[in-house]
């Protein structure tokens, strides 16, 4: 059972290879754009209005009571 499919891959393989080299393309003749001439007026940009919220920032100087906190670690308490 390998073996066919090994033997049919190869037989692809050089089928595809035959392939490739039996076609041969050459070009006969050159590309070529044509020739075009173009006039164009300046454009403009669409327009918009928007109405916007207005935002007021600032600095305030505040002083805030920081709470202090106490902690014994267990070590501490057998002493």
């Amino acid at each position: 059972m390998k073996i066919a499919s090994i033997l049919a891959i190869v037989i692809a393989a050089i089928a595809i290879g035959f392939g490739i080299y039996m076609v041969d393309i050459d070009q006969t003749q050159e590309a070529s754009l044509p020739d075009v001439d173009v006039s164009v007026e300046g454009g403009s940009l669409p327009e918009f209005s928007a109405d916007v919220g207005d935002i007021e920032t600032g600095t305030e100087e505040i002083t805030l009571e920081v709470p202090t906190i106490e902690f014994e670690s267990p070590e501490e308490d057998d002493s």
